[in-house]
């Protein structure tokens, strides 16, 4: 298998990353009344879902800096946070840092069979490096909607 699905991955982080950077530091922080998480929250838990997807699942070391699980992972929410969180500047940096690693390990990998096969909480088995990055597009998809949206109503409540 060639590098598109890597590719895509690319495009999906260069297009949240493009649409983030002009956002203001404090719109990240703000909860949408009606929703669970914010745009921080969203861009933390890509990386750290990527995280876990591009790297530990299939062996390699996880990179995810310390206190990323207890803020970003599934079921978790911004309103239970007693802790310092990452600056805009520092999670742009870390998700491009982390697109350009998934490219340097997995090229080359798609069709490696995983040592354990991993299902989502929706119930889809994953199988293989191929599989799992192409879940991580899926995930990239839905979070950069999130933030989309997020941002939506944000300019909504403002205006």
């Amino acid at each position: 298998m060639n590098s598109y699905p890597i590719n895509q991955l690319h495009f999906a982080r260069k297009s949240t990353i493009n649409y983030i950077k002009d956002i203001n530091e404090s719109n990240l922080e703000i909860i949408p009344l009606g929703l669970n998480n914010n745009i921080k929250w969203n861009l933390g838990h890509m990386y750290t879902v990527m995280d876990k997807f591009c790297f530990q699942l299939i062996g390699e070391n996880s990179r995810l800096p310390e206190n990323f699980d207890k803020l970003f992972a599934p079921g978790t929410s911004p309103k239970e946070w007693h802790m310092n969180t990452p600056k805009k500047d520092e999670l742009i940096h870390l998700l491009n840092k982390q697109i350009s690693k998934v490219d340097s390990l997995l090229y080359g990998r798609m069709d490696e069979k995983i040592e354990q096969p991993y299902t989502t909480s929706t119930g889809l088995e994953l199988r293989s490096v191929g599989e799992l990055i192409s879940f991580c597009l899926y995930h990239e998809g839905m979070h950069f909607a999130t933030i989309k949206n997020i941002t939506s109503l944000i300019n909504n409540i403002r205006s």
